[in-house]
């Protein structure tokens, strides 16, 4: 996206006060975000996407947004089988 030079001033910058850049691993950018599971667990309730949005405080497009990237994570379309692939997402998440 062209945003190669600002990454490396961010991550510059970062280092000079002491902090590190954090790299990301393949197999995070499969787990929900926070903020997918929140969205994730209120739609699972029968919450609207604006009735989810006043609770945390974001548009219904965004609910909207989280909600198809929660759908694409899970192997799922709907708001029906959230249910089940949450739950068995907290399955796999425990500890053996």
């Amino acid at each position: 996206m062209g945003a190669r030079a600002f990454a490396e001033r961010a991550g510059r910058e970062l280092r000079a006060t002491g902090e590190t850049v954090r790299k990301r691993s393949a197999a995070r950018s499969d787990e929900l975000t926070a903020q997918e599971e929140q969205v994730a667990r209120l739609a699972r309730e029968g919450l609207s996407n604006p009735e989810i949005g006043v609770r945390l405080f974001i548009s219904p497009r965004t609910v909207e947004y989280h909600l198809h990237k929660v759908y694409s994570k899970l192997g799922i379309t709907s708001r029906s089988q959230l249910d089940l692939a949450l739950s068995s997402e907290v399955r796999e998440a425990q500890p053996a």
